[in-house]
């Protein structure tokens, strides 16, 4: 069940949110014309503690396509149906230095290089297990849905618009099947990849998603188990590495976190045992990757000190999070060495 998070962090997202909101930098995607057609002025944050807290501002409940971001989520099925050794002997887990839809494949193998790029992931969508394509799909909607603890659907608008403009992506698919890496059906595993991307989140929920992935593999919102913590460890590992294409080194730089980017505009990112913040704003940079998104991360890991590769003693974070220490953010709520308390959240629920 979900609870409110201390206003403090309610403020801080609506505080971020009313300093970019101007921002104008960035295009929309035009190569899928209905994503071309939304408001470039839509901009909705939420952040959800494994423990059930949550906190919005903004366009929190837009919906929108969760594009990309759904990689992360089929990535998990395919470790929990292969195993972390059967996934790799069909794409491996190296960043690619190049863009979302670039022909990456290992010399020899013809394994794309990793899961989150388009050819690993429609390599890693073939991976699912079932008995057809339309029970495949069935099976990611149904993790995608159990992250965000709610049912999911999809937008068949943008699903045949993509399906129409896949030349890239099937060309990628055949390419990869005459190299080995792949042994499933072109048309059938491109239909599912492109349908997996048409699904419809919120940014609320992506926020919910993520803190799945923090909390190791359970809901925070019902407590249900949708996959272990060892699954939820390889997952944000490849986050880490891979998430934000060709960004993926300076994300790591500036905000520190394992994250997921999606051409609609959407953004994960998570901190185990501590949070999963959900951002959708559709103006894209150069990268593929939200304008207003990636600032609004890099200005909220300033604040609450989240990297990856903090001290401790230097972390604003879980004690921002609790009801008693909300007020510790402020730099005046600091003892003398700079430190504040490190509690924990219990992400037993």
């Amino acid at each position: 069940m979900l609870h409110d998070l201390p206003a403090s962090v309610g403020d801080a997202l609506q505080t971020v949110h009313d300093e970019l909101l101007e921002v104008d930098d960035g295009e929309l995607p035009d190569y899928i014309p209905p994503l071309a057609e939304v408001d470039p002025r839509q901009f909705g944050l939420a952040v959800c503690t494994p423990d059930g807290g949550f906190a919005a501002a903004g366009d929190h409940d837009v919906a929108f396509t969760v594009q990309s971001i759904s990689k992360v989520f089929t990535l998990a099925l395919a470790l929990v149906d292969r195993g972390l050794d059967g996934v790799l002997q069909h794409v491996g887990v190296e960043p690619s230095g190049e863009s979302f839809n670039a022909v990456s494949l290992e010399e020899g193998t013809g394994r794309p290089d990793n899961p989150m790029i388009n050819a690993g992931a429609i390599v890693t969508c073939s991976l699912v297990k079932a008995d057809s394509a339309d029970a495949r799909f069935e099976r990611i909607l149904g993790v995608l849905s159990a992250c965000a603890g709610r049912e999911l659907e999809v937008d068949e608008k943008v699903y045949e618009e993509e399906l129409a403009t896949a030349d890239r992506n099937r060309a990628l698919a055949y390419f990869m099947r005459s190299a080995g890496s792949m042994t499933a059906d072109v048309d059938e595993t491109l239909e599912v990849y492109l349908r997996q991307c048409a699904v419809l989140v919120t940014a609320g929920d992506l926020a919910v998603m993520a803190a799945t992935l923090a909390a190791g593999g359970r809901n925070p919102v019902n407590g249900d188990r949708v996959f272990s913590s060892e699954v939820a460890r390889h997952v944000l590992t490849i986050m880490v590495t891979c998430g934000m294409y060709d960004a993926s080194g300076e994300w790591m730089l500036r905000v520190g976190s394992p994250a997921k980017s999606g051409v609609a505009g959407g953004i994960i990112t998570a901190s185990p045992a501590q949070f999963g913040l959900g951002l959708y704003s559709p103006l894209l940079d150069e990268k593929g990757n939200s304008v207003r998104s990636v600032q609004a991360c890099e200005r909220l890991a300033d604040r609450f000190s989240w990297h990856a590769l903090a001290l401790p003693e230097d972390r604003r974070l879980p004690a921002a999070l609790e009801e008693g220490d909300a007020e510790a953010t402020d730099d005046d709520e600091a003892d003398e060495s700079g430190a504040v308390d490190t509690g924990s959240i219990d992400t037993s629920a």
